[in-house]
This record gives C-alpha cells, structure tokens and sequence, in this order.
C-alpha cells in the first residue's frame, strides 16, 4: 500500500523539494509526497537518508553542495542533468538515490527479494549471490561468465538506497473517543552482513555506494515489511508469475508496465474491489502514479492503453473501460485476474 506512494518521482505534483535538515537525532537529506488532497486513500510519506557522522565543517560543506541542485532540471530534463552542477560524489549519489527511490529496477529487486524469502522460509531474512539476483533481473553475462562492472556497481547502488532510505508514514489509530495517529519509520530492506570471496579484497558498504564502482559477492538482508504467512499486518506479496527481468536498453523510467502493476496491486488492499474483481480509479490519479503528467494528452493516452493492453496479454487484466465523467473526473474500470494477480503492500 506504501510502495506506490513512496516511489513517487520527483515530477509527481504530490511531491514535495528535497530538502535537508538538522535535529537533535541529526541530519538528514528528506523529501515528501504528500498525501492527495481529494484521495484519502493516497497516503503522505516522508522518505528521507540520516547523514551519519558529520562535523559542523562537513554539514556546512553539504549545505553548499545541496545549493548546487538544480531541481527545475531534474524535473524537465532528468536527474542526472538536475545533479551536474555538485562536485561531491557522495551527495550527488545520496541526492539521485533519494530522487530516483523505488524506480521500477529497484521494485523488480524488492519483490524477487521477498519471493525469495518466501521460498527460503526463513522469516524476514534472506540470503542471496549477487550473479543469482543479477541473472534473475535479466541482465546478460559478458564473455568471461561474469557481468559487466556498470550492472554490478548499480545493483550495489539500489541495494544501499534502499538499505539507507527510511520511509516515515503515519496511519489512524483511535484511542477510545481520540482520533490519533501511529507513525512508522521503516526501510523497504536492511543489509545485515555480506560476503566477498577474495578476502584481500578492500571492500566497503557505504564507500562502494558513494564513491567507487563495486559489489559485495553476496548479502544477508532482513526485510522489514516481510510478516510471514500469517499477514496480520504490513506485507509484500505477489504471484510468482511476475516477470520482473529488465529490458534491453530500456530506461526504469519508462517501465509503465511495472508502475501500473504495482498500483493496482496497492489499490486492491485500499479499495477492497467487488467480488474481489472489478475496481474504479480517477484517470487522474492513474496518470498521476504512471508519470504521465506531460501537456500531449494523445500520447499520455496511447502510453496508458498500451500499457493496459500489455498487462492484458500477461493475463492480469481480463478488461478494462473508461467511464465518462465531468473534466478531469473519468474514472477507468478495471476488471482484475485474482488468480494471477494477488498482491497487498
């Protein structure tokens, strides 16, 4: 029910600047997506990375690095044009990982990590080789038999960004006549040890993810939405028929297929759709969490039903409908696969 909503891209209007901030706990790098202001069921969340271990000097220097963002460039031409201005590999990787969270590459790592752990049957734990988690993506092997150094410093990258980036959330809690709130902070997964075959081999978690292009040989990672067979309460979930390989070329960005797949998934918990089937949701809100949110209304529309039509194919979809409705107010019906798509999160 989170993901969605915590992977929001920096060009969804619910998305709030990046900003830092100092506390008596310490620093942080933040940013929020805030809950819809008609939709209820669109939770806020605050995702945000702890800057550990800083000087007064240093947090000064990251001050003057942030400054260097240019976010109106992030949003028009990409991150990685909005970033080119700050010198600081560190913070120009913790500002990307922080703008670019749970992006389509990085949900596919989640949901075959916590299929994993499923099939390991070892509660919230998991144990993985990296070339295994690799394959499993779809990425092809060089000639040697390894994979190149590019797919392998990635893969290291996404596994710390979701290691490191705390997700904040807050959810109704009654207490007698009170109306309150619980708030949660958890990360998406934690690596709790690794492996690396050569043992002289200088290797390090935090300095492979800011500044060198490596990857530990295998991890251990506790899953902290992972509540077992019972699921009383936060879990992921989903059919072991989803392709989660990435495509040749193609840009996590553009991945709609995984993004409508994951929404709808997330809005079945929500909206508890009837005889467990048919579900409504504002056009609006579907291009909003898909990040067709251009002025070229043909296109967005030609994505969206394309992307419908794939989903058809793969046999999570058996229909799907406009419903007219006033500006801005069609809803699109879909009628949903229960036994290929069951997912809750």
């Amino acid at each position: 029910m989170v993901l969605p909503r915590a992977g929001a891209s920096v060009k969804n209007p619910d998305v709030q600047l990046p900003i830092l901030r100092s506390d008596g706990d310490g620093y942080y790098l933040e940013m929020r997506v805030e809950a819809d202001s008609i939709d209820s069921t669109e939770v806020a969340v605050t995702r945000r990375v702890s800057l550990e271990d800083l000087t007064v000097e240093e947090w000064e220097e990251v001050q003057a690095q942030y400054a260097s963002l240019d976010i109106e460039s992030c949003i028009g031409m990409g991150v990685s044009k909005g970033l080119e201005k700050i010198q600081d590999r560190r913070i120009e990787r913790l500002l990307a990982a922080l703008l670019t969270f749970l992006n389509p590459r990085q949900v596919s790592i989640v949901l075959h990590l916590y299929r994993l752990a499923a099939q390991q049957e070892q509660g919230p734990l998991v144990s993985f080789r990296s070339n295994n988690l690799l394959e499993a993506l779809g990425y092809t092997k060089t000639r040697d038999g390894g994979f190149a150094s590019k797919l392998r410093s990635q893969l290291h990258r996404d596994l710390v960004a979701l290691h490191r980036t705390e997700l904040v959330f807050a959810q109704s809690l009654r207490k007698g006549d009170n109306l309150g709130a619980k708030v949660t902070i958890k990360s998406v997964l934690r690596i709790r040890d690794y492996e690396i075959d050569n043992v002289p081999r200088d290797f390090d978690l935090a300095k492979a993810a800011d500044y060198t292009y490596e990857l530990a040989d295998a991890y251990t990672i506790s899953l902290e939405f992972f509540d077992g067979p019972a699921r009383n309460g936060d879990y992921v979930l989903f059919a072991d028929s989803l392709d989660i390989r990435q495509r040749l070329g193609g840009s996590a960005k553009h991945d709609y297929k995984t993004k409508l797949l994951i929404y709808l998934a997330s809005r079945m918990k929500w909206d508890r759709p009837e005889d467990g089937q048919y579900l409504s949701i504002s056009k609006r809100y579907l291009f909003k969490n898909l990040d067709l949110l251009g002025s070229n209304i043909s296109r967005n529309n030609q994505i969206f039903w394309r992307t419908v039509e794939e989903l058809s194919n793969e046999g999570y979809i058996l229909g799907a409908r406009e419903l007219p409705g006033k500006k801005k107010l069609a809803t699109i019906q879909f009628q949903l696969n229960p036994e290929k798509l069951r997912a809750e999160g």
